[in-house]
């Protein structure tokens, strides 16, 4: 499992959460300002410098490759500002701004909590 420190770049965190999820074709949990990957598979492993490469991709396709690190340090990945300036979102924006809800059982990732909550009634079945 693999931690992506996000404080930097709050703004764009559920975007590359996303992409870079799709990208390793791995499970995302998301956390206040940081997101996880696990392994579709129990035998798999989450690659540190495939995460660091979709992440440094996504940051280069948003013209933001230059302003920011990305640096990797065992199973947890820094995402710093090189030149001071932080992609934050405005605490009043974010109100109204639509949150991405994470199963804590598998890592499903949507937008809604209600199709969140019915998802989960799934794991008791």
């Amino acid at each position: 499992m693999l931690t992506i420190d996000c404080r930097d770049v709050t703004l764009i965190k559920n975007e590359l959460l996303v992409y870079v999820a799709d990208e390793m074709a791995a499970i995302p949990t998301l956390k206040h300002d940081q997101f996880t990957l696990s392994a579709l598979d129990d035998d798999d492993i989450v690659d540190a410098n495939e995460a660091v490469s979709a992440i440094r991709k996504y940051l280069n396709s948003i013209d933001q490759g230059g302003n920011f690190a990305v640096v990797s340090n065992n199973n947890m990945i820094e995402i710093r500002s090189i030149t001071g300036k932080i992609l934050e979102a405005d605490p009043a924006a974010s109100e109204s701004q639509n949150n991405l809800y994470s199963c804590t059982h598998c890592g499903f990732v949507t937008q809604y909590e209600v199709e969140l909550t019915t998802h989960m009634r799934i794991h008791y079945i």
